[in-house]
């Protein structure tokens, strides 16, 4: 372990609590700079507003701020949409894939800066410690990593505020907050408070980003997706750029009640956990991205593709987003988009995402070849060859049943000493 001080520090910095504090306890602890950090990646004004005046008012050298909306849509949402991954089947990692973006990014400023440490504001409870540090490994495995909550005494908010208070750090505040969010143009995710019980129903006051799908409104919006090899490009014939067009379908969905998960997960430190997930924008992307596949990929691939799914979300849920893995399973993914370019036509009611019609010019779907009738490419006489070589495990397995008066469980082994050699 290095115990020489650092000289300069890059923090994530989201000008809340506790990354307020750390700002000040580093420069108190190690008398060193820090570089305060922050990535819009979609948390809302609201979150940015005034974070460089917070974060030079509590001590920060200098202060970094970058629009990375584009990058995160292009570059992780939508290659993580193409590969259909949903961690344990519900969730749609919209914290878990924010982090590397966010993390290499920081080590970006690390460079530019001569800094020797980076410092971050995870529990040692979670999964994002794991997530952010991953990521500084892949970029630089020298650098220092500085993790207050696994290093100071502060054990809680209460004692969290506490030092603010003493040490004159302006905050804003609710001391009455029980819920931990997390914002971005994907998602919002609650945790804390009384869903720490999972029998209890999350209050609608957490859900800060949806409608309830009873309150939603009565009547149903349709509208329709462009997709240009896998990448959503058009909403209802509307060329947008990626960020904007999940803006739009956040807004539409969150009015409709589309996109909300309570879920009880496995947390990749071993623990169970209950988030509440709320995904609208990208509810309606996945939807209609797997309804075009559907379209176009032969059986064989869109299977396989439906096995590697869940693997891929295991690595982005872990933080494994910077191994050959992923970039492996990202270029079977891109191969497999070439012809995923059409139209779905959605509708969306009461929290539900329905599909009501798909077309693309590389659709596999032939009226004239899947119609009852006589035709040149498909001979019903051939079906029966086709079952029964298919079906030939089967036949087999019933006639030693029937022949044998045994069940195939107890079926004894042939006797070849009949057959013995000369």
């Amino acid at each position: 372990m290095n115990h020489a001080k650092p000289k300069k520090v890059v923090l994530a910095y989201s000008g809340g609590l506790d990354t307020s504090i750390i700002m000040h306890w580093l420069k108190a602890q190690y008398g060193c700079a820090v570089i305060a950090y922050t990535a819009d990646v979609g948390q809302g004004g609201e979150e940015l507003d005034g974070l460089r005046e917070r974060a030079l008012a509590s001590g920060a050298d200098a202060y970094y701020c970058d629009d990375l909306k584009e990058e995160f849509c292009k570059d992780y949402l939508f290659p993580m949409m193409q590969a259909g991954a949903l961690y344990e089947g519900r969730y749609y990692l919209g914290t878990s894939i924010a982090r590397p973006l966010i993390a290499k990014h920081m080590m970006e400023v690390v460079e530019r800066e001569g800094a020797d440490a980076v410092a971050h504001g995870c529990t040692g409870k979670g999964n994002d410690q794991v997530r952010f540090e991953l990521t500084f490994k892949a970029f630089n495995p020298k650098i220092r990593v500085i993790a207050p909550w696994r290093r100071w005494d502060i054990r809680s908010r209460e004692d969290a505020i506490a030092y603010a208070r003493r040490y004159g750090i302006a905050l804003k505040i609710d001391e009455k907050k029980i819920y931990s969010h997390d914002r971005n143009l994907w998602h919002l995710s609650s945790e804390g408070g009384e869903l720490e019980d999972p029998w209890s129903s999350p209050p609608e006051h957490v859900y800060e980003m949806t409608r309830a799908p009873w309150d939603a409104e009565d009547r149903p919006l349709d509208l329709v997706l462009g997709f240009g090899r896998g990448a959503p490009q058009t909403l209802d014939g509307a060329a947008l750029s990626p960020a904007t067009l999940l803006a739009r379908l956040n807004d539409l969905g969150a009015r409709h009640g589309v996109g909300r998960v309570d879920m009880v997960e496995n947390r990749l430190v071993g623990m169970k956990s209950r988030g509440v997930y709320e995904t609208p924008g990208g509810t309606i992307l996945y939807a209609a991205h797997h309804e075009l596949e559907s379209l176009v990929l032969d059986a064989e691939t869109m299977h396989f593709k439906e096995q590697l799914a869940p693997k891929y979300a295991e690595l982005v849920y872990n933080g494994r987003w910077f191994t050959p893995l992923r970039e492996a399973l990202d270029a079977f993914v891109a191969e497999t988009e070439h012809n995923v370019t059409g139209e779905v036509r959605l509708r969306l009611y009461k929290g539900g995402v329905h599909v009501m019609g798909r077309r693309s010019p590389y659709s596999l779907y032939r009226e004239d070849f899947a119609t009852f009738g006589q035709d040149d490419v498909y001979d019903q006489s051939d079906a029966e060859g086709f079952i029964n070589l298919f079906g030939l495990p089967i036949k087999v397995r019933t006639l030693i049943e029937m022949e044998g008066g045994e069940s195939l469980a107890g079926y004894r082994a042939p006797n070849y000493s009949k057959f013995k050699r000369d």
